[in-house]
């Protein structure tokens, strides 16, 4: 009966999500209720995700070792997203995995993974589009929106995302912010 009330009156995931979740104060209760929701997660002890970002099917997320997805991100990980260790997603970024076929008459959806591979950093605003790989150590410049891979090391910049330079090798950092309240 109980279950049945839940599913009749209980708002869906998505919602609790990003109207809830994303607003719990206390970053380990956050992260343990991204958890519960299906967020895969390395280790729930050294990702972050911070306040304010909507996260669109947690269980087609996948999150590594200490990366950090700032403030009011959009992460639609409903055609898959996977993001490695130690990757830097800045605030207000957006990573899109879903789209329209324009030249459809039925005007239906279309979905594509994204991956962001380990050492990467999605700076300030920055657009990530289905089907698309950031690779390792790459950098998206601030409001740069990619269309198509990221080549490792590559830093990217504009609309469309085009190559302005590389990252020197071999980046061998770690992350380590781990917020109390955001």
């Amino acid at each position: 009966m109980i279950q049945r009330l839940l599913r009749r009156y209980a708002p869906p995931p998505d919602v609790l999500l990003s109207f809830v979740v994303n607003h719990l104060p206390y970053l380990a209760w956050r992260m343990r209720a991204y958890r519960a929701f299906g967020v895969r997660l390395a280790d729930p002890r050294s990702a972050v995700i911070m306040l304010g970002t909507q996260v669109a099917e947690p269980e087609r997320l996948s999150i590594g070792h200490r990366s950090i997805i700032g403030r009011d991100c959009l992460i639609d990980a409903r055609g898959g997203i996977e993001i490695g260790d130690d990757v830097n997603i800045s605030s207000y970024s957006r990573l899109m995995t879903a789209k329209h076929l324009i030249d459809d008459p039925e005007f239906p959806a279309a979905y594509g993974s994204i991956v962001v591979e380990r050492r990467a950093w999605i700076a300030m605003g920055a657009t990530v589009l289905d089907g698309v790989t950031i690779g390792e150590g790459a950098v998206v410049a601030a409001n740069a929106t990619v269309t198509r891979d990221v080549a490792p090391f590559a830093i990217v910049a504009g609309t469309p995302a085009t190559v302005v330079g590389e990252r020197r090798q071999p980046q061998t950092y770690e992350l380590d912010y781990r917020p109390n309240w955001l």
